[in-house]
């Protein structure tokens, strides 16, 4: 009898235990398997579907470095001013916006501007023909090399752009109609003649989650990725581009921006606050706006408006923001749409599975299996989303891998699903739609699927 007791209590905790699995499989925590394709971020994975789940820090930062971190935070929210002033002095005297989170809402994605709306999460390089001294674009003289829209009190801004759109509707190979919206793009309000040779290139702000695993990466993995001359003959072409990496005088690989122009997270935020908000750096020294009429600036001044630590900190904040988990992984209609979105071949460009490498200055990221979809490498995508503006090595219809993760919450964090460089894409089909180039075979094959095939796909894309 007591054995049959013990036999019926461990088929009993069996069965408790079984369903206790299968529960957890439903809800996957970071205590499960960490290389499952759910945790997107691997260790540093976020578990929030809400309107916060691009701000999370990394869950495993010691007490030292979360207060790093928020440091980081107040800082990249902190809202700049005219100087002088107590606080955040040194805005303008021209620039695009007036804190880092007034591009980046909520760690997002920048919309395009509806009408009557200013441009203000959006920016637009500018240059002209030839290179410079480091194989980068040449700036325009009188404006540099990004057009600033907004001025202080008493100054006069270098401009601003209207944009129209022109709506064609096409026809998948199933007779279902979309459509597509280009943009044109036209200077207005100029400061001062524009030169008529000027390549414009409009990029809406990108979101900065995930960013420190992005680094982490080593340069061999990306290289081992690239194939510039094709030599496998499967249409993909990817290529690194070579930048300026100005703190180690030399040129690196650049994985960051949309044409993968800066090498590092420290270039990226620094060059942000000059270039976008008017203030030096040790990184960037000069005021975007000197040899301009707007410059008012001593041009021998040793001293910057945002000291080292404060750069640091925000550079450290975006370096340590999780990843939002996928969500409906399990799901059937998901699986199907997995399973399209490889044998269309998007998985060649936006590569799903990377390990991040060896990084003893900070373990949070060190070895890591992170689910980006992105080979951080430029592609060839057509003349239908070319900017015709050169960076470095990209050419003007190139453009570097988006990462795909945590796109599924754009709509719920940010309040739009603009996708695309330039925000042109109103959807995720939409933005599919356009691709060309390298990634002409991939669309023609969802061109061809069934409403419920690309239905599947697209549920796949906003699961990650």
């Amino acid at each position: 009898m007591r054995k049959t007791t013990i036999a019926i209590l461990f088929i009993l905790a069996t069965m408790v235990a079984l369903q206790v699995a299968c529960r957890k499989a439903d809800s996957i925590s970071p205590d499960d398997n960490p290389d499952s394709e759910w945790l997107s971020g691997g260790s540093q994975t976020a578990f929030d579907e809400g309107g916060g789940a691009f701000s999370h820090a990394f869950a495993t930062l010691p007490a030292n470095l979360l207060r790093v971190h928020e440091i980081g935070d107040g800082q990249f929210n902190a809202t700049f001013v005219s100087a002088p002033a107590p606080l955040n002095p040194g805005l303008g005297p021209v620039f695009n916006n007036v804190a880092c989170s007034s591009c980046h809402v909520s760690d997002g994605r920048g919309k395009v501007p509806g009408l009557g709306e200013s441009a203000a999460n959006m920016l637009f390089r500018l240059s002209i023909p030839g290179e410079g001294e480091h194989g980068n674009p040449v700036p325009v003289p009188g404006y540099g090399d990004q057009l600033q829209t907004r001025a202080l009190l008493g100054k006069t801004r270098e401009g601003d752009i209207a944009i129209t759109y022109t709506e064609t509707t096409y026809k998948f190979a199933d007779g279902a109609t979309y459509k597509l919206r280009a943009p044109t793009y036209t200077f207005t309000a100029l400061y001062t003649a524009m030169p008529g040779n000027v390549m414009l290139s409009p990029r809406v702000a990108a979101p900065v989650f995930g960013l420190g695993l992005l680094e982490a990466i080593a340069d061999g993995t990306i290289l081992a990725n690239a194939d510039p001359d094709d030599a496998d003959g499967d249409g993909i072409s990817g290529k690194a581009n070579m930048v300026w990496d100005v703190l180690k005088n030399k040129k690196v690989l650049g994985r960051f921006g949309w044409k993968a122009n800066q090498p590092s997270l420290l270039q990226q935020v620094a060059a942000a606050y000059n270039g976008d908000i008017g203030i030096t750096n040790s990184l960037f020294p000069k005021e975007s706006s000197e040899g301009q009429t707007q410059f008012d600036s001593d041009p021998n001044s040793k001293s910057y408006e945002l000291t080292d630590s404060l750069l640091h900190s925000v550079q450290f904040y975006v370096r340590t923001l999780s990843v939002p988990a996928r969500r409906n992984a399990a799901d059937s209609k998901v699986i199907a749409g997995k399973g399209l979105f490889r044998s269309a071949g998007c998985i060649k460009c936006h590569k799903a599975d990377i390990r991040t490498g060896v990084d003893v200055s900070l373990p949070q990221v060190s070895n890591q299996l992170i689910h980006p979809y992105t080979d951080l490498l430029l592609h060839d995508m057509g003349a239908g989303l070319a900017d015709n503006r050169p960076d470095f090595m990209a050419s003007g219809t190139e453009w570097r891998t988006a990462p795909l993760w945590g796109i599924g919450l754009t709509q719920k964090v940010n309040g739009h699903t603009n996708f695309l460089h330039d925000g042109r894409a109103r959807n995720i089909m939409e933005a599919i739609m356009w691709h060309g180039g390298e990634a002409a075979s991939a669309k023609n094959k969802v061109n061809n699927m069934s409403k419920t095939e690309r239905d599947a796909l697209v549920a796949f894309v906003e699961s990650l």
